[in-house]
């Protein structure tokens, strides 16, 4: 706990009294990133042809999304966010992003570099990451369990998650808890498409790369 948290406390124990301490002390606990399950190894290949597996990442702190790059929807919100990312880190070699696309069929290294070039895709570290069907599918419903499959009847003929994953230097996935009322709530990702939690992300990536 850093020093300006002692400061609050001492100051919540003289105003409130020593009882308040336990309720209000979540809030200074921020640092306090959840650990969950181990990102499992995987093997595909980059927007430059280039085969990309953990050891890519390997003492790096990165977020993970999956998208693919027709999808009209949601993606290309999420990807302007992931610009924002890219953006506050730049430069910082332990610093990466994984976009795995869940349409490898059509998105070959060669769509995934024009892509990568049309959202303004410059971080070294981020890799635009195609493969066999079955191993990304795999990837994102066994790896994260988050759901990602085909379906013709909805738009786009994909279905997915708008969220990030965190991942930390050691290949965990990390979040933080949320205060709701009395409750503090694990998130586990955060939504790609929301202003707040993708400052919540930016914190968070700070927390681990300090780690």
């Amino acid at each position: 706990m850093k020093k300006n948290s002692y400061i609050a406390i001492t100051f919540i124990i003289l105003i409130f009294g020593i009882w308040a301490v336990p309720k209000i002390i979540g809030r200074f606990s921020g640092d306090e990133l959840m650990k969950f399950e181990k990102v499992p190894d995987f093997e595909f290949t980059d927007q430059n042809n280039e085969l990309v597996t953990n050891e890519n990442f390997k003492n790096k702190v990165y977020v993970v999304e999956f998208f693919f790059t027709s999808c009209p929807t949601i993606c290309p919100r999420m990807n302007e966010n992931m610009v924002k990312i890219q953006n506050e880190f730049y430069g910082n070699p332990s610093f990466g992003i994984a976009s795995v696309s869940i349409d490898p069929e059509r998105d070959s290294p060669e769509v995934l570099k024009a892509y990568a070039r049309e959202k303004g895709a410059t971080l070294k570290n981020w890799y635009f990451l195609t493969g066999d069907k079955s191993d990304v599918y795999s990837f994102s419903n066994d790896g994260f369990r988050l759901y990602a499959g085909e379906n013709k009847d909805v738009e786009g003929g994909f279905e997915h998650s708008g969220l990030f994953a965190l991942i930390d230097k050691d290949g965990y996935i990390r979040s933080r808890t949320v205060v709701n009322g009395e409750m503090e709530n694990p998130i586990k990702f955060y939504n790609g498409l929301d202003e707040k939690e993708i400052q919540w992300l930016k914190e968070d990536i700070n927390i681990l790369l300090k780690e």
